[in-house]
């Protein structure tokens, strides 16, 4: 097995390629996936950020090869997480119309019954800069079951009834709806450094909160700067990521390391 890059209290994190770990991780053992492939859209573009023109490249991982190498691509990472997930387990994958289309016929392919698409809308998205069609302002989340058979977690009075402050779209006592409004992640998540595709805890905190139960395995073949992993922890559930950029890892382990201190003393507190 493939010597971690780092590992603390159920926290444990990969610089690999995804296909490699999950090839050597047991069959049926992990509980959710949420996935935040690369976009394949660094194309020598520009797009807004903070009101200033940048680049859209993000770096050689994000590089389209083609259509039919880049379906070929999401189709191979669906089925390792396939065979890692326990038969109850879900997938979670985030993704703008550049990738999600392709990774929702990969997950039929690879036989996956998909449970719910979940519009992100973002409040505070970036403008249109060529002013010739709409301006983007969400993302889409599929949500799908390994197996169409199984019952998987669902914590349905959770999403319910629980406080839910950062979403203006939720109201109290009624069922949580396939929109959520959120905004993109708040300066103090990019204390230790930013990540170009980074998703808000608060989305990841939901996710988490509707998809396990205390004690389950979460896993991230693309975790980035790992605000799964943050979400995962703060609620007791263990974790792995996998990344290829040693940069974002060590913001993970960063990360990680400022959330367990407080989470420490706010127990000696106690």
């Amino acid at each position: 097995m493939q010597k971690p890059y780092y590992e603390n209290k159920n926290f444990t994190l990969y610089q690999a390629n995804c296909l490699s770990v999950l090839a050597e991780l047991p069959e049926n053992s992990v509980d959710m996936v949420f996935a935040d492939p690369p976009y394949l859209l660094s194309n020598g573009g520009f797009t807004v950020h903070a009101g200033r023109q940048v680049s859209v490249n993000k770096g050689a991982w994000d590089k389209s090869n083609g259509l039919k190498k880049d379906f070929e691509f999401h189709l191979e990472w669906i089925q390792a997480v396939r065979r890692v997930l326990k038969p109850s387990g879900t997938l979670w994958i985030s993704g703008t119309y550049h990738s999600i289309y392709q990774c929702g016929f990969a997950l039929q392919v690879a036989g996956f019954h998909v449970l719910n698409d979940i519009a992100w809308f973002k409040p505070n998205a970036s403008p249109n800069l060529s002013c010739r069609f709409f301006t983007a302002s969400h993302e889409t989340l599929v949500w799908a079951r390994k197996d169409k058979k199984a019952k998987h977690i669902f914590n349905y009075d959770l999403m319910k009834n629980g406080i839910w402050p950062e979403d203006a779209l939720k109201k109290p006592g009624l069922q949580m709806r396939s929109v959520w409004s959120m905004g993109t992640p708040k300066p103090i998540e990019k204390k230790f450094g930013k990540h170009p595709t980074q998703k808000p805890e608060d989305l990841l905190k939901r996710i988490v909160l509707a998809s396990t139960n205390k004690g389950d395995l979460v896993l991230d073949p693309f975790t980035g700067s790992s605000t799964t992993g943050i979400a995962s922890h703060l609620f007791g559930r263990k974790f792995i990521g996998i990344d290829l950029d040693k940069q974002f890892l060590d913001v993970s382990i960063k990360r990680f390391e400022e959330l367990d201190r407080n989470l420490e003393n706010k127990k000696a507190k106690i």
